[in-house]
């Protein structure tokens, strides 16, 4: 087993490295997503929406420069190109929602869809010794968990 300077297995950050990158691409999906219904929504809810999805979007260009600079850590390149994000993407697009409901709606599902990606990361990074990544994972999963569990009560 070869070891890089961080003192893990090569082969497995390399490994990580590819899932961080996928986690990426949906990252920056959702940001764009929440760029749109921050920007598009109406409605009676607008003032109260309009700034909790500016405070997601902000919260999601964090986290984008975060994955990234994690997989520069782990020795790889993150992606950059929207023609990567949209080739390796998963998480629902959202096109022109204007509407309340379907943006929550939007959020939710694609949130269920990163936790699932960083569960997958969580577990590998677990088996590779790697807290950095691990970390940042659970930090994440605690984080959007909370978001999902709010933005599905805002639904009932």
């Amino acid at each position: 087993m070869k070891l890089n300077s961080l003192g893990l297995d090569t082969k497995k950050t390399k490994d990580l490295a590819d899932d961080l990158n996928q986690l990426l691409a949906n990252f920056q999906i959702y940001y764009q997503n929440l760029r749109g219904i921050h920007w598009n929504i109406k409605g009676k809810r607008f003032f109260d929406l309009h700034v909790k999805f500016e405070e997601l979007y902000t919260d999601a260009n964090m986290k984008v420069d975060l994955i990234a600079e994690r997989i520069l850590t782990l020795g790889e390149t993150p992606l950059h190109t929207f023609e990567d994000y949209t080739a390796k993407g998963s998480v629902p697009v959202g096109k022109n929602i204007s509407q309340d409901e379907k943006a929550v709606t939007l959020i939710v599902d694609s949130l269920t869809q990163l936790l699932k990606i960083e569960r997958q990361i969580l577990d590998k990074s677990d088996d590779a010794n790697d807290e950095g990544t691990n970390s940042m994972m659970s930090d994440f999963i605690t984080e959007q968990e909370k978001t999902v569990w709010m933005m599905k009560a805002w639904l009932s």
